[in-house]
């Protein structure tokens, strides 16, 4: 195998996506292996490099691992030949007859794969206890919209509120359609690459909790204050007052629909404040950006306008009230930035008088989700079969056969 410090950049390039660093490849184009032995923290908050990483913890792991392998190979070479490397002091000895005056026992720790994977540890039951939660909150909900659907004033009796939005655009009916079309593609979307990330498990509870607390939310501002229909379009279903069991069968549509116009299954009123299509078209847009490498840039463009284009549908459909959109997407996005500023930061994972992170409600299933992950989440994928054989062949590697 050849040295760290006899490669070419092309070597370089090569290693950085066997480690799943593969967002560095670009900004370390011009790196041959004697220059990435030598980087260090102040080589990371330079421009090009901050713009891949804020800290570079991970890359800077596995080059100081390369610099302490090849430490240890030319402290084996120089025994090898009868003398000994510079040592990690500065000085240096000369071997005479092979045998040295004087023995030093020299100890370095070595980082091993375990230590590695134990800084991201699976722990698929707590995502599966995080999937359990979103489902009670998803369900919560749509026992909540049953309630405030029997609460909610006739169209005639109160008409809808004065928005500013449906002043300056008239309702277009087919708009609520595309809007649930974007953030199904949206979240299949996300499924996809959920399911491609190697880190699959810390992400999926982390995507099941907070879309878990947003709609549980959402449950308290629905039932605390019934807005009126926002248009005179709205067919909602007749109040059943009391039928627990018609109650109950329109529930189970509503959870089997998903809580989509278009499946037919969402035809009670009273779910405005705030809008749930908002969050899943936010939030999903958020996930997806976050663990994708940012070289896709193309496709960050592609999902945030199927987000920014569903969102403006919904007010075009005369469907929500513009208040309803604003305060979803201002939920959305700090509870998002928020969990991720906690997750990244271990001095935020611990209670303290100077934390104030750690007095929400929900700071201890913070904890037991997050307790073991230490650092942010690279963005790492599995390798493809297809793909590694792309690579193979894009690097000439050829077969001969054996007589």
């Amino acid at each position: 195998m050849k040295k760290v410090t006899q490669w070419s950049t092309r070597d370089v390039s090569d290693w950085l996506n066997r480690e799943g660093m593969s967002d560095y490849v670009d900004a370390l184009r011009q790196v041959d292996g004697p220059a990435l032995l030598s980087l260090n923290g102040v080589d990371f908050q330079k421009f090009s490099l901050a713009l891949v990483s804020d800290s570079g913890q991970q890359l800077q792991e596995r080059i100081e691992t390369l610099r302490i392998e090849n430490h240890m190979e030319t402290h084996k070479n120089g025994i090898a030949n009868g003398h000994l490397g510079g040592l990690p002091n500065g000085t240096s000895k000369q071997l005479q007859n092979g045998i040295m005056g004087r023995t030093e026992m020299v100890q370095i720790r070595m980082p091993t794969a375990e230590t590695t994977r134990s800084s991201f540890p699976t722990e698929w039951g707590k995502t599966g206890v995080a999937f359990l939660y979103a489902v009670v909150c998803f369900v919560t909900t749509t026992i909540t919209i049953s309630v405030v659907h029997e609460r909610v004033p006739s169209k005639e009796h109160t008409p809808p509120l004065p928005d500013k939005f449906f002043d300056l655009f008239d309702r277009v009916e087919w708009a609520f359609s595309i809007c649930e079309i974007n953030g199904l593609v949206l979240v299949a979307l996300w499924l996809i690459q959920w399911l491609l990330l190697k880190h699959r498990s810390i992400i999926g509870r982390r995507f099941f909790f907070i879309v878990g607390t947003l709609y549980l939310y959402r449950c308290i501002t629905m039932y605390i204050t019934t807005l009126p229909v926002p248009g005179m379009h709205f067919k909602c279903s007749p109040k059943l007052l009391g039928d627990w069991e018609a109650q109950t069968r329109r529930i189970m549509k509503m959870i089997a629909g998903g809580g989509l116009s278009i499946t037919g299954s969402h035809t009670m009123c009273g779910d405005y404040l705030y809008s749930g299509h908002t969050v899943m078209l936010t939030l999903t847009y958020l996930f997806i950006k976050e663990y994708s490498s940012r070289r896709l840039w193309w496709y960050h463009w592609f999902c945030w306008t199927l987000s920014a284009v569903g969102i403006f549908c919904i007010l075009l459909a005369h469907d929500h009230y513009t208040v309803d959109v604003v305060v979803a997407y201002y939920i959305t996005t700090r509870l998002f930035w928020w969990y991720h500023t906690m997750a990244n930061q271990q001095s935020l994972k611990g209670t303290s008088q100077s934390n104030p992170f750690s007095r929400v409600w929900w700071y201890r299933l913070f904890q037991y989700f997050e307790e073991n992950v230490n650092g942010t989440v690279p963005r790492n994928y599995c390798p493809l079969p297809l793909l590694l054989l792309s690579q193979q062949w894009s690097r000439g590697v050829k077969y001969s056969k054996l007589d």
